[in-house]
């Protein structure tokens, strides 16, 4: 079966931080861009990170860089997303998601078409 499944969400402290990872199943992750998706409740989806497969280069939302570090580990089929220093306003479900049709890379979520099932994370005091 072909998916993605995220994992390492929580519950954190402002200023606290998670890793995110996104592991592939039944396939390898060699498409051109896997990327890292947020929506609050109420908000739409947020493009976080993307991570271009061809050369490796990783690409950040301004709302998020120099906080958050998007890496890949090819032997294990998975892509994780270092998150520092988190604020409330970082609180909400994140996804990882395919494409295979990004020429370089890309922060909107129309051009992903594989999507994890999300995972939760939550910023509170």
């Amino acid at each position: 079966q072909v998916q993605l499944v995220e994992s390492g969400g929580g519950v954190v402290q402002p200023g606290g931080s998670l890793r995110l990872s996104c592991a592939g199943s039944g396939f390898r992750l060699r498409y051109p861009a896997i990327g890292w998706f947020r929506q609050a409740p109420g908000g739409e989806r947020e493009g976080v990170s993307c991570l271009s497969m061809t050369d490796g280069s990783a690409y950040y939302a301004d709302s998020v860089k120099g906080r958050f570090v998007m890496s890949r580990d090819n032997a294990k089929n998975t892509v994780y997303l270092q998150m520092n220093n988190l604020t409330p306003d970082d609180a909400a479900v994140y996804y990882c998601a395919l494409s295979t049709t990004v020429v370089g890379w890309s922060l909107q979520a129309v051009e992903y078409g594989l999507w994890g099932q999300g995972t939760q994370v939550t910023v509170s005091s």
